[in-house]
């Protein structure tokens, strides 16, 4: 792949939407000066952002790493790697699902715990009574932390699920 070509197409498209590379930067959730690097060459965009980029420009993400537009017949050929670059968004999405689990789980987990010592008080059997008010307000602190976290992730999964979904459906008009 030829970083300056990808480069100065990603700067071609934008610049044929008359966005600025702050606005682009914007719609797609990174900084100015991430688009900055891309078009002078410097850096790739992570894979991640490849299906977000494309749609935005709307240009394929074949044409994104090849740096130019593609004939239908090209875009064809290429079809096999398009489905392998979903399949490996699918594993990635379903790391970030576990992800989401895990912590969804601490917070319900702390939570219960927290509200269990408000009924039962079985943290004064374990700490001292100074201890009990600082360990129950920790457990209410993990659990507000854990959930956010958990929403966080699953909102913006969300997002990039839908722009997954809308690539598959583009893909599958050809």
């Amino acid at each position: 792949m030829d970083q300056e070509k990808i480069g100065k197409f990603i700067a071609k498209l934008r610049k044929e939407k008359n966005m600025t590379q702050e606005q682009l930067a914007e719609k797609i959730g990174v900084t100015d000066k991430s688009i900055s690097r891309w078009e002078n060459g410097k850096t790739m965009p992570d894979i991640s952002m490849l299906s977000i980029l494309a749609n935005e420009l709307n240009c394929t993400i074949q044409e994104l790493l090849n740096g130019r537009k593609m004939t239908k017949e090209e875009l064809l050929d290429l079809r096999e790697t398009i489905n392998n670059l979903v399949e490996y968004e699918s594993n990635q999405q379903i790391k970030k699902d576990k992800k989401f689990n895990k912590y969804n789980m601490i917070g319900v987990i702390t939570l219960v715990l927290a509200v269990f010592n408000n009924e039962f008080g079985y943290l004064d059997y374990v700490f001292a009574p100074n201890m009990v008010e600082l360990v129950q307000g920790a457990l209410y602190g993990i659990s507000i932390c854990a959930n956010m976290i958990s929403l966080y992730n699953r909102s913006h999964n969300i997002s990039a699920c839908k722009r997954k979904k809308e690539l598959i459906r583009k893909l599958n008009k050809n």
